[in-house]
């Protein structure tokens, strides 16, 4: 699929450029001339991480709007949780935040670099997309419970992303960061995430006054709210 232009069926429909530079879309709705960014990312968190700094890093700063997302490093790191203790670690974080929540899916993964680090018996007996999936389907069934925003940012990816080795994939290979990394994004993965992010704030009309941006280390990036991090470039677009 041409990376300008991509659909979330029913849900998210923008153009987009894959410099920098650009960010080809006009505003559908006004936004707050004010809004404040936090990027509360941290690598190898997991949820129970969440659950410990919950208070300090997301609720002090009693946000407009929360965006989640949680639940790689859960599936595929040595903090694996099993799936039950999942979903009641996010259905707390979810119960103890008071703004409008905007849940995320995990992204894709390639595949082939995580079997160099965990064996496939890791992920058995469903494999690592069918775990990914479970995890993905509990992610949006407790938006939906708490009648809550959910993006499928996984679905965006999976569309537009080409997850591989090309140099031109949304995920860190050896191509494009000479990295066997193949789960965290690329500069271009994360304005990906930003654009379909702010699309969906606009269309959904989310509020933008003071946005906490909670999560692992996907969250972080490269720094702050100032390096390359889905949180800065959604920081550029508001």
């Amino acid at each position: 699929m041409h990376r300008r232009s991509f659909l979330q069926t029913g849900l998210l429909t923008t153009s987009l450029a894959v410099q920098e530079k650009y960010f080809p879309f006009k505003r559908s709705s006004p936004l707050s001339s004010e809004s404040i960014i936090i990027n509360a990312g941290i690598g190898g968190n997991n949820t129970e991480d969440l659950l410990q700094r919950i208070d300090k890093d997301c609720l002090a700063h009693h946000p407009d709007l929360t965006i989640l997302m949680i639940g790689t490093n859960d599936m595929n790191s040595r903090k694996y949780i099993p799936l039950p203790a999942y979903e009641k670690n996010l259905r707390e974080i979810v119960s103890k935040i008071k703004s409008k929540i905007l849940l995320m899916s995990i992204l894709p993964a390639y595949e082939p670099y995580l079997y160099t680090r965990h064996p496939q018996s890791f992920y058995a007996p469903e494999g690592h997309s069918g775990r990914k999936q479970q995890v993905n389907e509990v992610i949006k069934k407790v938006a939906a419970d708490n009648k809550q925003s959910f993006l499928d940012m996984d679905h965006i990816f999976q569309r537009i992303g080409n997850i591989g080795l090309d140099e031109d994939s949304l995920i860190q290979n050896e191509a494009n960061s000479k990295k066997t990394d193949g789960i965290h994004p690329t500069p271009e993965g994360y304005r990906t995430m930003a654009v379909a992010i702010f699309e969906y704030i606009v269309q959904q009309q989310l509020p933008t006054g003071r946005i906490v941006c909670f999560g692992d280390s996907i969250t972080f990036g490269d720094g702050g709210t100032e390096g390359k991090s889905y949180p800065a470039y959604l920081k550029r677009l508001l």
